[in-house]
């Protein structure tokens, strides 16, 4: 697997953590700020939350970490947990932005 086949992946697999609280993926919300592919299939996810209080602080950089490993080919995985920029509803997708009624 390339690299960009393995990131549309890494997407897929990001696209099936949800917020407990929102209905919505991870990176449809805009939580995800980057993928970085490095050599022999590491993957490097810098991510924020929707608040430095979010509940789900402890479970969601865990799950993400979790279902990128289960990927076929990737050799290791890290999550960055940030809060700069700080998380607006502006980061969202249109399609989280329809599904939450904001458009």
């Amino acid at each position: 697997m390339n690299e960009s086949e393995l990131k549309e992946e890494v997407v897929k697999a990001l696209k099936s953590v949800y917020d407990p609280e929102i209905p919505v993926d991870v990176y449809e919300l805009g939580l995800i700020y980057d993928i970085k592919i490095f050599p022999i299939n590491n993957v490097y996810i810098l991510m924020t939350l929707t608040s430095p209080s979010c509940p789900s602080a402890g479970t969601i950089p865990g799950e993400i970490e979790a279902k990128v490993r289960e990927i076929e080919g990737v050799n290791d995985v890290s999550v960055e947990l940030t809060f700069d920029p700080p998380y607006t509803t502006e980061m969202m997708s249109e399609v989280a932005k329809l599904e939450l009624g904001f458009m």
